[in-house]
């Protein structure tokens, strides 16, 4: 036999690769992709294009095509280990999610090389040891300088030390007998959780930490790591009390805010990404377990976006969707998440709102979006939109469900004429 020639073996050690390694051009039409690729897009495309590398991605890491438009240079890094959190559906959900590392090289005037690889169990554990610093963290830094105190299980203290009374200004020996959230005033207008949600927490998993406002005697507000730990019985399989430490810590604003927009936030407009939305989804979901919390879900979608990007282009489609996202957000209230969960489709997470205060939210939205006028070199352009709620009580508690009802009544608005509510009470889901 004849030995292999060079491109024989070229596409030999492509295939082989043991990363997902494709090539398309700017406006990602996949011209070739060895088999590891090939079984990370199909999955994700479902029915849409899997061709296309934007089009593949455009439900789980719709920044990607943004990403390649805002690169200038002829040659060069687009980006290095971009992480894809991925969600294939109900069968993954309480499992950790998928996460794909994603390198694109700009080869040519219109040639991309990407590489895609999976970082799940890297990211785990990633997240393991976040936790386990911040636990060590706060045991031992300034291990001379926390209030430490004993509270029963209906939240009354038990025993507090010293440190309780420099911190807050209350008495460490007075407050004996109180109950702990009588005394300590949180802000929780930010979607922080009360005393009372976070013992319930740590009665579920041990222990929960948080960072929030805290205000002293005197009405000062300071910066607190609160972390409540539940002390075990072995005689009983409740906790027999609570455990709860008290830091007063530097804000460390700049770095810590640079970090949480970078994990949690849409890279073209700013809302929330899918990730984050998902996550907050799954501890609300827990809350309303616990504690029976009304849970709404309001999904919006752009009518006829399609025709906005092929008539004005995709930089003015951005732009649209950067605007109605500016617009929805700013209608939330402190606890709502608004969030990009793909393409031109958008979802807002209430806490404690009934179906009546989301299908009254939803229509603020719908009114926002249809008042938007964006100048282009082809004249005004404006938007309308479609929007369907749902709650969690509706759907018995199942997130799936949640979505899966509001989606219904998204395309109801949709098959209703488009710019619109629907309203559950009209017609049967």
């Amino acid at each position: 036999m004849s030995e292999k020639s060079s491109e024989e073996q070229l596409l030999e050690f492509l295939y082989a690769c043991p990363v997902g390694l494709l090539e398309c051009d700017l406006a990602g039409e996949i011209a070739m992709m060895n088999p590891h690729a090939m079984q990370h897009l199909l999955p994700l495309a479902g029915p849409r294009d899997a061709s296309n590398l934007f089009a593949a991605f455009e439900q789980h890491a719709p920044e990607l095509r943004s990403l390649v438009a805002a690169y200038k240079p002829a040659l060069g890094k687009i980006c290095d280990g971009h992480r894809i959190f991925v969600d294939l559906g109900s069968g993954r959900r309480k499992q950790a999610p998928q996460v794909l590392a994603c390198t694109m090289v700009k080869l040519g005037i219109d040639r991309l090389m990407v590489t895609l690889s999976d970082i799940s169990q890297q990211v785990v554990q990633e997240e393991r040891l976040r936790q386990a610093d911040t636990w060590f963290a706060t045991l031992l830094d300034g291990v001379n300088e926390y209030a430490a105190l004993s509270i029963t299980p209906d939240g009354h203290i038990a025993s507090a030390n010293p440190c309780f009374t420099r911190q807050t200004g209350h008495d460490y020996v007075a407050v004996i007998g109180h109950k702990l959230s009588d005394v300590l005033h949180s802000d929780t207008s930010g979607g922080d959780l009360r005393l009372e949600e976070q013992v319930e927490i740590a009665q579920r998993d041990g222990w929960h930490l948080q960072e929030g406002w805290q205000q002293r005697r005197d009405g000062e507000r300071y910066w607190c790591q609160r972390l409540v730990v539940a002390r075990a019985d072995s005689a009983s399989a409740s906790p027999s009390g609570y455990s709860v430490v008290l830091r007063d810590v530097p804000r460390r604003e700049a770095a810590a805010e640079d970090m949480r927009r970078l994990l949690t936030c849409d890279h073209l407009t700013g809302a929330s990404n899918r990730r984050h939305f998902s996550e907050a989804m799954e501890r609300e979901q827990a809350h309303w377990r616990e504690l029976r919390h009304s849970l709404a879900l309001v999904v919006l979608d752009l009518d006829h976006f399609k025709a906005v990007n092929d008539t004005y282009g995709h930089p003015i489609g951005d732009m649209l969707l950067c605007h109605v996202a500016q617009a929805c957000a700013a209608l939330l209230p402190p606890r709502g998440i608004f969030a990009r969960l793909g393409g031109e489709e958008f979802g807002a997470l209430l806490p404690r709102f009934d179906l009546d205060q989301a299908l009254n939210l939803a229509e603020e939205m719908r009114a926002a979006v249809a008042e938007l006028s964006i100048d282009t070199t082809m004249g005004k352009l404006s938007a309308t939109a479609s929007l369907g709620c749902a709650t969690l009580g509706e759907a018995d508690g199942s997130i799936d469900a949640l979505i899966a009802l509001a989606d219904r009544r998204l395309y109801a608005a949709k098959r209703s004429g488009r710019n619109q509510v629907h309203q559950p009470q009209a017609c049967a889901a």
